[in-house]
C-alpha cells in the first residue's frame, strides 16, 4: 500500500512540476511590459521638454504643445496658455499613472503566478507586495483604472468646449461603469474571504 501511494506520488509530482514549470511561459510578456516602461519613460521626457521649449518660446516645440492639447473639433492655441498647460501636465499625470499600472502588474504579477521575488529585507520594498494575492491585485489595478480615468474624463471637461455632447456623456458613462466595475469586484473578493472565513472557522 505505501508503495503504491509513493508512485502515485511521484508520478503525480512529475506531472504536477511539469504543469507549474510552465508559468515561467509569463516571462516574456512581463519583459515585453519593461520595454512598454521605458517606451512611456521616454514619451514622459518628450512631452515634459516640448513644454518646457514652448514656454521658452520655441516653435516647434509650441507646434507640438498646439497639437497634443487641440482636437479635431475645436481650435488650438496660438500660443501657451494656462488651459494648454494644464492639459499637457494632465498627459504627463495620466503617463505616470499608467507607468505605475505597468509596476503593479509586472512586480504582483510576477510575485503571485510565477516566483517569489523574496525582497521582505529589501528597504524599497513596496508596502502592498508584502499581502499581494490574485485579489488584492485586481482590487489595485481596478483603483488604477479608475484613477486613469479619471484623469481623462478631467482632461476632457477641461477642454469641454472642443467636444460634443455625446463625447462627454459616452466618457462620464464609461468612468461610471469603471466605477461600479471596481464596486463590485471589492464587494465579490470580500464575500469571497468572508466565506473562506467561516468554512475555516467551521472545519476547527
Amino acid at each position: 500500500m505505501d508503495i503504491n501511494q509513493k508512485t502515485d506520488k511521484k508520478r503525480i509530482s512529475a506531472i504536477a512540476r511539469f504543469l507549474f514549470l510552465s508559468r515561467w511561459l509569463q516571462l516574456p510578456l512581463y519583459l515585453g511590459l519593461v520595454l512598454a516602461q521605458c517606451i512611456y519613460v521616454f514619451h514622459f521626457w518628450v512631452e515634459l521638454i516640448d513644454l518646457l521649449g514652448a514656454i521658452m518660446g520655441d516653435k516647434e516645440s509650441l507646434t507640438h504643445i498646439v497639437h497634443i492639447v487641440s482636437h479635431e473639433n475645436g481650435d488650438g492655441p496660438i500660443k501657451i496658455t494656462e488651459t494648454a498647460i494644464m492639459l499637457v501636465v494632465l498627459g504627463l499625470i495620466d503617463v505616470v499613472m499608467i507607468s505605475n499600472l505597468l509596476i503593479m502588474v509586472i512586480i504582483g504579477g510576477y510575485e503571485t503566478f510565477v516566483s517569489r521575488m523574496n525582497l521582505e529585507s529589501h528597504p524599497d520594498q513596496p508596502e502592498w507586495l508584502s499581502h499581494v494575492n490574485a485579489s488584492v491585485l485586481k482590487i489595485k489595478l481596478a483603483t488604477a483604472i479608475i484613477g486613469i480615468s479619471s484623469i481623462h474624463l478631467l482632461k476632457t471637461f477641461i477642454n469641454a468646449g472642443a467636444y460634443d455632447e455625446k463625447t462627454l456623456i459616452a466618457q462620464t458613462g464609461i468612468h461610471i461603469t469603471f466605477l461600479i466595475s471596481a464596486i463590485a469586484i471589492a464587494f465579490t473578493d470580500r464575500l469571497m474571504s468572508a466565506t473562506i472565513h467561516a468554512s475555516t472557522e467551521s472545519s476547527e
